[in-house]
């Protein structure tokens, strides 16, 4: 079972340290982190996608709280959340590989971004799924080098908790 923490921290050095360390104490697992600021300057936002059983999530929610650093913390399930990731992906490509590699992109409603005689670098913002769609479709062609980050996630405006 996956949960999305949305965790309001204040916006100081040590924190996202503080952070990981409460999943690493209790080994608790990050599948996806995300942190950025929010459009206050002095608050961050943290999007921290977690698995496990129910009383793990639980307990993830119950540590976060009681994090000094922690404003606020929302939890949400994938279902009730509108969840994009940001991939940057560098490919090898030949002159026959390259029509290919546009007609995937193309299906996938990705992007080129940058474009050489033997690379093509392809950006995504979809959902975490079709990402890895993306990359499986790929797979047939050498992949020199990967960024993505993670997902970001925010509640449905009908969901608003």
């Amino acid at each position: 079972m996956k949960r999305i923490y949305s965790v309001l921290v204040e916006n100081r050095a040590g924190v996202l340290c503080k952070v990981a360390g409460l999943f690493w104490r209790r080994c608790f697992n990050i599948d996806s982190l995300a942190v950025g600021e929010t459009e206050d300057p002095r608050v961050s936002n943290m999007i921290i996608v977690s698995s496990g059983d129910q009383r793990t999530l639980e307990q993830i929610e119950k540590q976060l709280n009681k994090k000094l650093d922690v404003i606020k913390v929302k939890t949400f399930s994938e279902r009730e959340s509108i969840n994009r990731e940001l991939l940057l992906a560098k490919i090898r490509c030949s002159r026959s590989s390259r029509r290919d590699i546009i007609e995937i992109c193309d299906i996938m409603d990705a992007k080129i971004v940058d474009m050489s005689k033997s690379l093509v670098t392809i950006q995504m913002c979809d959902t975490p799924e079709r990402v890895q769609i993306l990359l499986d479709a790929l797979k047939g062609n050498s992949i020199v080098e990967i960024a993505r980050t993670g997902t970001l996630a925010l509640t449905r405006c009908g969901d608003n908790k």
